[in-house]
């Protein structure tokens, strides 16, 4: 039993070094934060918005409506369209969210991201032996698209230079 134990280790430890020997590393981690200090946020008052101020205060970033750039969300648009073929038993869909962005300096209009689209879609099933979790599951998905649509929004804005 302990060969077992000190080969798997040893095949683990093996494989870490050959993926740090060649460079890898996980997406998002020892990335640097946002480059600016202050934003403005304007648009629809959605979930993802609500979010998204939440999700800069807590990265120290001021949100005020003076703020030199703004951020201008544009309303949340959510798709759903079914992608299994049969019309009983389990049922796969696919929900897809879409959100305009654009981030432009207040003090002469200009644009520092042009109008741009966020665009996430995820999976989920949904069985006719459980009528009542079917809003649940699309609640989740809605929420799992907003979390992933949030993220993305921050790779974005990481690009703006103060």
């Amino acid at each position: 039993m302990q060969r077992r134990g000190f080969l798997t280790l040893a095949l683990t430890a093996s494989a870490a070094m050959a993926l740090a020997g060649c460079g890898f590393h996980l997406r998002g981690f020892d990335t640097p934060g946002l480059t600016v200090d202050e934003l403005a946020l304007a648009g629809t008052d959605s979930d993802l918005a609500r979010l998204v101020e939440e999700r800069l205060a807590s990265v120290d970033i001021r949100v005020h409506d003076n703020a030199p750039l703004v951020l201008n969300l544009g309303p949340e648009t959510f798709r759903e369209r079914q992608t299994s073929v049969l019309d009983s038993g389990p049922q796969e869909h696919e929900m897809s969210l879409s959100v305009p962005f654009s981030v432009q300096r207040r003090s002469d209009g200009a644009y520092r991201l042009s109008e741009r689209h966020l665009e996430v879609s995820t999976r989920f099933t949904v069985s006719d032996d459980n009528l009542l979790a079917q809003d649940d599951l699309r609640e989740e998905a809605r929420q799992e698209l907003r979390q992933e649509a949030l993220r993305r929004l921050f790779d974005r804005l990481r690009s703006l230079d103060p």
